[in-house]
């Protein structure tokens, strides 16, 4: 049986991208990318929204030109299977990959309990979904050491949930990971 977790990038003052929609800033480090390659090993499933499917994907075409950390991190995602949720994606252009147009979340529940790893979702607005129907069992975050004043919210309003500290990492470059577990019960309410 596996895990839900939400993974994200996100600037110390919580966001994915800037208020101009760039991300450029929270680019990782090789140090950076090879603790996320080898943490993304550990998920065998991954579940999109259409625009973080759309950002992934060029890791498909990714050919031996490329730097070795890059070139593993590709082979890590091709090897995953994806599942994308969107009512307006005509079709998915990856291998391992299927399109479905509705989030349904006893269908995501029996495919991480199904699952003999984890599983991970990615993208806040999908990942806000599951947050809303309890889904996620972990939440794990690397903090980018950047205030970005705004923009597109790594984690979604209107949902509490008690945390528990269960990993941490500080990277040579400011970039610190936390790994939090669902305390269930203890949602402060």
């Amino acid at each position: 049986m596996g895990r839900l977790r939400y993974t994200a990038i996100m600037s110390a003052d919580g966001f994915l991208t800037d208020p101009d929609g760039r991300y450029d800033w929270a680019v990782p480090d090789d140090e950076v990318l090879a603790f996320v390659t080898d943490r993304e090993r550990g998920a065998d499933t991954h579940l999109y929204g259409r625009r973080m499917y759309e950002e992934m994907r060029v890791w498909e075409d990714v050919s031996s030109g490329w730097p070795d950390l890059e070139l593993e991190f590709a082979r890590t995602w091709r090897a995953a299977t994806k599942v994308v949720y969107s009512s307006t994606l005509p079709e998915v252009a990856t291998a391992r990959t299927r399109l479905e147009r509705v989030f349904d979340p006893v269908r995501v529940r029996a495919i991480v309990d199904g699952a003999p790893h984890d599983v991970s979702v990615s993208g806040p607005t999908l990942a806000a979904e599951a947050f809303r129907h309890d889904l996620v069992d972990d939440v794990e975050l690397y903090l980018v050491p950047m205030l970005v004043g705004g923009g597109l919210r790594a984690l979604p309003d209107g949902v509490r949930a008690g945390l528990e500290l269960a990993g941490q990492h500080r990277f040579g470059n400011g970039f610190a990971f936390l790994h939090y577990r669902r305390a269930r019960g203890q949602d402060g309410r």
